[in-house]
């Protein structure tokens, strides 16, 4: 099957051979006679798939025994608001909601420390706000303060296109607040330090299998401190005694995504994913700096080996740009509406080749126009 190339930011392209593998299983799943989505979440059937991909992402993340993995609904959206109702009152006295900081990166680390303001005191450590989003403050020059819960920062920024290649370490920054990382566009695509993390999260929807699921991995330090108010459905405790399964969880989205983990360890697993993607973006990022037409804007050393926005020098000609795209079967490379431009995003699931068909066609599309 020729099926085009799919740059969306997510819901994101998935691997053809999990959604192969999907479809051959969907009326009968291994003999049992029924479609996963048809299964109960406490039947042997289901837990079977839900252990094995727990074990899978455990494998595959180099997750530490000292870390709870948790799979969850809301998205990461949602987590702006559950880490919060968690984390907050971790150093505060009688369970008061505390203070924590905020590193300002881009458009969803702006729509975190809002969320946050609604459940306790949030300080914005750094910004990057009056350079457009296009750099990263340095970690030395982070105003931390005294007595926060955590500190949050979204590691990858999906619109602006912004990545930390190295996480901070807090500890040499002097602060003994658990960081908070929101990964959702770039897990798996790289190594985790888990070392210098408290606790990450991210929705499935990019790079692990559907929207619907939420993973989360929480040092067990950090679990039961949630706030009274906090839902018994959100509370991380909660959900780590009960192994996911304190509501139903996401059943069917978590079959695809134990599906993309058994592809990622055929794969060859996160550092042949890695050494995979950095290829897909230099190609990338290399057609987009040398030519006369399209620029990103970007500091090179903190750029987004996931999603590369891009723009065109003469913005009259973006609908002729988009129009032939989707006719050389490239998809969804509209930029975001708060940005404008293109965006292309390169997860895990795109080849090399779709990579290559792209540069490919911005270098006719150049050559037309010049």
């Amino acid at each position: 099957m020729n099926r085009p190339y799919n740059f969306s930011a997510g819901p994101a392209a998935m691997p053809q051979e999990v959604l192969t593998e999907a479809a051959a299983e969907m009326l009968d799943w291994h003999g049992s006679g029924m479609s996963v989505m048809e299964m109960s979440h406490r039947g042997r059937e289901f837990v079977s798939i839900y252990e094995q991909a727990h074990l899978d992402l455990r494998e595959l993340l180099a997750v530490p025994d000292s870390f709870k993995i948790l799979f969850m609904q809301g998205g990461g959206l949602a987590e702006n608001a559950i880490v919060p109702l968690n984390l907050s009152a971790r150093v505060s006295p009688a369970g008061a909601a505390g203070s924590a900081d905020f590193v300002v990166t881009g458009g969803w680390s702006l729509k975190s420390q809002q969320e946050a303001r609604k459940y306790c005191t949030v300080n914005i450590a750094a910004s990057n706000e009056s350079d457009g989003h296009t750099t990263l403050p340095e970690p030395a020059s982070w105003q931390l303060s005294h007595g926060a819960s955590y500190v949050h920062i979204c590691s990858n920024e999906t619109i602006h296109g912004v990545e930390y290649h190295t996480l901070p370490d807090l500890q040499a920054l002097g602060s003994d607040a658990a960081l908070v990382v929101d990964c959702s566009s770039h897990v798996a695509s790289r190594p985790i330090d888990w070392s210098r993390v408290g606790l990450a999260f991210a929705g499935a929807q990019k790079n692990l299998g559907p929207a619907g699921l939420t993973l989360v991995v929480v040092r067990e330090d950090l679990l039961g401190h949630a706030l009274a108010v906090c839902p018994s459905a959100f509370n991380y405790k909660t959900v780590a005694d009960n192994q996911s399964m304190f509501n139903t969880p996401p059943t069917y989205a978590i079959y695809i995504a134990g599906l993309v983990f058994q592809w990622l360890k055929r794969q060859g697993g996160i550092a042949a994913m890695e050494a995979r993607n950095q290829a897909k973006a230099a190609l990338l990022y290399d057609a987009i700096d040398n030519s006369q037409l399209y620029y990103n804007k970007v500091a090179p050393n903190c750029r987004s080996r996931m999603n590369v926005p891009f723009f065109l020098r003469d913005e009259s000609l973006n609908d002729a740009f988009l129009t032939g795209a989707r006719e050389h079967g490239l998809l969804q490379l509209k930029g975001h509406k708060s940005v404008g431009g293109m965006r292309a995003s390169i997860y895990n699931a795109m080849p090399m080749e779709g990579v290559q068909a792209l540069v490919n066609y911005l270098h006719e599309f150049q050559k037309r126009r010049s």
